[in-house]
């Protein structure tokens, strides 16, 4: 059975956003078919990096020169990291290459962090983290790439530096944090002007309740922003200069005032755009558009959805990758839209010599596991960048990603993001997915997994024969987290079963 695509996410994520797209090697023996680079274009991919030599975004590998244009002392691909929101301008081909012409990069944030919040789950493991930088308010979840600080260890009097969506209503969604020892003073914010504490005369606004100054001489307007601008209650802009203290109220003394983030999704020389970021407003059945990152998107057909994606479920907060070309108007004409927001998970212990290189996927508790130019793998200890073949040993692994499914019904996770950790050495794995079949009296199968159903498998929150009713009758697939066990002759059953939330 296909796997449903739902706007609703698994509860260790920020509902309802997260990171990345998916095209990959397709591959021979017991690979899984993924269809690599998506459509040809020539134009703007504006994504967080996902991978290195040269830099992988939106699933496309970009020779670079090595070179970065950045005011935030980024000036190679060197000093990237995975997570950063890149726009480069440049051609994708189908087979998954590309060649960039220029690669850009700013900070949405950079500053100290304050008025940390930590979300844990049932278990007492902290999922996700929202904190403050001079009045806005930053959230990151399990996919946020981090470097230096962990969700666990983040605290404030941090600084940092922030690659970041704005959501609907203000908020933003971190893509990438981290520390860095620099100026602690050279501050970059962005958000909303509030119009009622704007006063030109004093040279001074806010932006969410933060003071900003600015000067005559030496404060540089860009980007299209005048002086007068600042009177719009609600715009939002981007601020960067010199953290200082005004009447004994900390403030920012600005140096440049432009546009927001939003400019990295601006036409370039060709009309071709392929992007990454949370829906801003819903799919209108009317004009058939909704809006992202600044932009709008016209939806021609439902042809242009990818793995059964639909118009419904482009709700506010979804993570999606569009790619499509501009219309003289502004408008993009959506020529392929793709889910980008993990929904499945499973961790456990691999073990060595189980990953395919050729199709790049290796199963983990029986779950067959997909590795994509987009996919993040991070060590949980250290912020090396690793590869697949960092993974081919025994290690505890956590995968989190997107249930999909071949033509032929193999069901398979696409990994959005692999930690790794050290192993724990025994047999029990941990699983978050939709149900796939079910019979009370047998088995029950999640993400392609059998696994036998016995007298001490435990129920929480759900009958069986709830499952098995909804399943064969309605056709409900619900979201559950299963404790599971391997046997020694490699099969599996299931210690309990539980009823997540959807």
């Amino acid at each position: 059975m296909k796997p449903q695509v739902t706007p609703k996410r698994l509860s260790l994520l920020f509902p309802p956003v997260a990171l990345g797209v998916l095209t990959a090697c397709g591959g021979g023996g017991s690979g899984v078919d993924i269809a690599e680079g998506g459509i040809r274009g020539t134009g703007s991919s504006v994504g967080p990096v996902s991978g290195f030599g040269s830099v992988f975004v939106n699933g496309v590998r970009f020779e670079t020169d090595g070179d970065v244009i950045s005011n935030d002392g980024i000036g190679s691909e060197a000093q990237l990291d995975k997570g950063m929101i890149l726009r480069i301008d440049g051609e994708w081909r189908t087979d998954g290459q590309g060649t960039a012409n220029a690669i850009e990069y700013d900070d949405t944030f950079r500053g100290r962090v304050s008025n940390v919040q930590k979300v844990l789950d049932a278990e007492g493991r902290i999922v996700r983290v929202s904190f403050l930088i001079y009045g806005q308010e930053i959230r990151a979840d399990k996919l946020t790439v981090l470097k230096g600080r962990s969700l666990e260890t983040l605290v404030d009097g941090d600084f940092v530096r922030v690659s970041a969506w704005q959501l609907e209503g203000g908020s933003y969604r971190a893509s990438y944090i981290g520390v860095i020892t620099a100026d602690e003073t050279d501050v970059e914010i962005e958000g909303r002007i509030t119009e009622s504490s704007t006063d030109l005369g004093l040279n001074r606004f806010e932006i969410s309740g933060f003071l900003i100054e600015y000067d005559d001489d030496n404060t540089e307007f860009r980007d299209g922003v005048t002086e007068s601008d600042l009177q719009t209650d609600g715009l939002s802009i981007e601020v960067e200069g010199e953290l200082v203290e005004i009447n004994g109220r900390p403030a920012i003394q600005a140096r440049t005032i432009g546009r927001d983030d939003t400019r990295r999704y601006r036409r370039g020389d060709a009309d071709d755009i392929e992007f990454t970021g949370p829906v801003s407003s819903a799919f209108n059945n009317t004009d058939r558009t909704f809006t992202i990152n600044g932009l709008t998107v016209l939806v021609p057909n439902d042809d242009v959805f990818e793995d059964g994606l639909t118009s419904g479920d482009l709700v506010s907060g979804l993570l999606v990758q569009v790619e499509g070309a501009f219309r003289s108007d502004g408008v993009v004409v959506a020529e392929e839209i793709e889910l980008r927001e993990a929904d499945t998970e499973v961790e456990g212990a691999i073990e060595p010599g189980v990953i395919d290189f050729s199709a790049r996927n290796f199963r983990l508790g029986g779950v067959l596991v997909q590795v994509t130019p987009q996919t993040i793998i991070a060590d949980d200890d250290d912020d090396r960048r690793l590869t697949l073949n960092d993974l081919n040993g025994r290690y505890d692994l956590e995968v989190e990603g997107i249930e999909r499914s071949r033509p032929d019904g193999t069901v398979f996770l696409e990994a959005v993001k692999i930690e790794r950790d050290v192993d724990d050495t025994d047999n029990a794995y941990q699983m978050t997915g939709r149900l796939g079949d079910i019979n009370c009296s047998v088995s029950i199968t999640v993400l392609g997994v059998r696994m036998d159903i016995t007298s001490a498998t435990e129920f929480d929150d759900v009958s069986c024969s709830g499952l098995e009713s909804d399943f064969n009758e309605r056709g409900l697939r619900p979201l559950l987290e299963v404790e599971y066990i391997k046997r020694n002759d490699g099969t599996f059953w299931a210690d309990e079963i539980e009823l997540e939330d959807d």
